[in-house]
């Protein structure tokens, strides 16, 4: 009888063990399911996050006063790679291409601004004088994505920097000052418009004209050699003849001194092709006649000579008379602000 008393204790003590872990179950159990109500509940009125379209009409932008040394159109990001295109110089031309681009001026970093491992063009819109700083600044494995859209000739240079089939692009547009709408190459004898581009990225730079509303034909390297010195020839001969007849134009110096152009013209085309090897197509002084005629009061000046003139001048007497016996009267005459060689 005494383990029978015993072993009733035993089962009343196991009785209320067992009761106490019934009732701490039932709660746990109440609990989580609670806890798994509010979480749907939660969840079913939690906002989706918005779209990239919804994100992108948010951005916030900078902007500073107008200067070749503010950085405009660049949205604030963590990423500064958002827009893979970069303008390089915020003057007139930088400026007209800078939309949906990074655009650095003059006291901003080139080492610093450009992605070494990014991509995309990275367009020059400078002068030619500051093209070795651009270049030694730029990360070596962007080089390949510089765009040259200077005037002149740019063979030499680029040639020492191992750039020569880099993209490059004449610019047959005239921007009389920032921020007014360019007039661009298209002339009575070239409807489809004088500016060419080739390169890597001259589909590129073509597409970003046509969004401004400017032509831009995209060419092999072989028709863009041609097409560069007829520019260099332009840019030559008319700034020169109105320089020394103190003309306020080009288009002045075209029609006042007509014959003076053509001659010119005429000793340049045969100089270029008897030293490069290559043929003009046929009707150079009339393209260039009626380039001058859309860019009528594009005011004279001989400068960049190092890159313009200096080419010519450089071929000699025998091969260019009347143009370096030109440039000689102007520098008699006080007209230029730089030595001859």
């Amino acid at each position: 009888s005494t383990i029978s008393e015993e072993c009733k204790k035993v089962l009343l003590k196991a009785s209320k063990i067992t009761t106490i872990i019934t009732m701490k179950l039932s709660s746990t159990f109440s609990t989580i399911y609670s806890l798994t109500n509010i979480f749907a509940s939660a969840t079913a009125f939690t906002p989706s996050p918005p779209s990239p379209k919804s994100l992108n009409s948010k951005c916030l932008h900078r902007s500073s006063p107008a200067s070749s040394s503010s950085l405009t159109s660049l949205p604030i990001s963590s990423n500064d790679d958002d827009y893979g295109t970069i303008v390089i110089g915020g003057g007139r031309i930088g400026s007209l291409i800078s939309k949906n681009a990074k655009l650095l001026g003059r006291n901003d970093s080139i080492a610093d601004s450009i992605n070494a491992d990014g991509e995309g063009p990275i367009y020059i819109a400078t002068r030619n004088d500051v093209l070795e700083s651009i270049v030694e600044a730029c990360p070596e494995k962007r080089r390949k994505d510089l765009v040259f859209l200077q005037n002149g000739y740019l063979d030499d240079f680029l040639t020492s920097k191992n750039l020569l089939s880099n993209t490059q692009s004449l610019l047959y547009l005239s921007v009389t000052a920032k921020g007014v709408e360019p007039v661009d190459g298209i002339t009575s004898v070239n409807p489809e418009g004088l500016t060419a581009a080739t390169g890597l990225h001259a589909q590129a730079f073509a597409d970003r004209l046509a969004d401004l509303g400017l032509k831009c034909n995209v060419v092999s390297a072989e028709e863009y050699r041609p097409a560069m010195f007829e520019k260099l020839i332009w840019i030559s001969t008319y700034m020169l003849v109105g320089t020394a007849k103190d003309c306020k134009s080009v288009g002045q110096a075209g029609s006042e001194h007509t014959q003076l152009v053509q001659d010119i013209i005429n000793e340049l085309v045969s100089a270029v092709s008897a030293k490069e090897g290559i043929s003009f197509p046929p009707g150079t002084i009339e393209r260039l006649a009626a380039y001058t005629d859309v860019v009528t009061d594009f005011p004279c000046a001989v400068k960049e000579f190092e890159w313009r003139n200096k080419y010519f001048y450089d071929l000699g007497d025998e091969a260019c008379p009347i143009h370096n016996g030109l440039l000689r009267e102007c520098k008699e005459a006080g007209k230029l602000g730089f030595d001859l060689p």
